[in-house]
């Protein structure tokens, strides 16, 4: 017969190893990750099915980015009822109200959270380190689908770009360097911590702010989604790319000689950079198919 204090201790040890094997195994929801422009049905189909379906999703709206946050909410109801889903609202609140017991109550039971575009420090000034954060992030674990457009996209990452420069003020000639210090990074929802989002990334000519970004965190990879693209992020954390464009990989964990000139120009060797179609996916953790 175990005596009772080794059985309690027993028994905190596989408690304890249940709590890392879940760990272990990552979060069991899904990320729809659109680069913005117009949506195609196809991908708003996909965050409905893995929502639950037209009849069980459970949908949260959250246009805290957009400078007209109601019209925004409204257009994205009023684009997944279209779809069939008939229990979706939108929300707005406060940093304060994010803080709140209340606020986190009103996220319990749904399926589904999808964040408009607009400017997305709008969002993270709100969200990052409150009450309503860290139940998305739990959201998230347990098996709901997260998916944002645009602003929605950015605020996927732990590092996250901002749409701002540092150094270059030429508002009509923007991102025109690969240059240390000019990219401006915050502390994004970090959905994902292993990479780094970008959008509207082909069609709006986001390389040299991508690799800018990359050369300085060179560990994390940066992933830059076009227009009426969108990335599904598995729980086996593959990256299946959706939609009309394409999706570009820049990866700097094996780059060498990283270092900047004089004038803060960024220079590197063995860079990778891969391009992938709708069809094609990638694993996340190797970007590599």
């Amino acid at each position: 017969m175990i005596h009772p204090s080794r059985k309690a201790i027993l028994l905190a040890l596989a408690c304890s190893a249940g709590v890392l094997c879940a760990l272990a195994q990552g979060p069991k929801g899904h990320l729809v990750i659109i680069g913005g422009g117009e949506r195609t049905r196809e991908i708003m189909k996909r965050f409905v099915a893995l929502a639950g379906s037209d009849q069980r999703a459970s949908v949260i709206v959250v246009p805290l980015a957009s400078g007209d946050p109601r019209e925004s909410g409204d257009d994205a109801v009023a684009e997944f009822k279209s779809l069939g889903v008939k229990d979706v609202r939108w929300l707005l609140f406060s940093r304060a109200e994010a803080e709140s017991d209340s606020m986190c109550a009103k996220f319990e039971g749904a399926t589904g959270v999808y964040f408009t575009g607009g400017e997305q420090a709008r969002v993270t000034r709100v969200i990052v380190g409150t009450q309503v954060h860290r139940k998305l992030l739990q959201m998230y674990r347990d098996g709901a689908v997260i998916g944002g457009t645009s602003a929605g996209a950015a605020i996927m990452s732990k590092i996250m770009i901002t749409g701002e420069e540092l150094i270059n003020k030429d508002t009509n000639n923007i991102f025109v360097s690969i240059q240390k210090g000019n990219v401006e990074t915050i502390e994004g929802l970090g959905f994902l911590d292993q990479v780094i989002v970008d959008q509207h990334f082909v069609k709006r000519k986001r390389l040299n702010r991508l690799i800018s970004v990359v050369l300085e965190h060179p560990a994390l990879p940066g992933i830059g989604i076009d227009e009426s693209t969108a990335i599904i992020v598995s729980p086996g954390q593959q990256a299946e790319v959706m939609g009309l464009g394409s999706v570009v990989v820049v990866d700097g964990r094996n780059a060498v000689g990283i270092h900047a000139d004089a004038r803060g120009n960024l220079a590197a060797r063995n860079m990778t950079v891969h391009i992938y179609s709708p069809g094609e996916s990638f694993n996340l953790k190797t970007v590599q198919p």
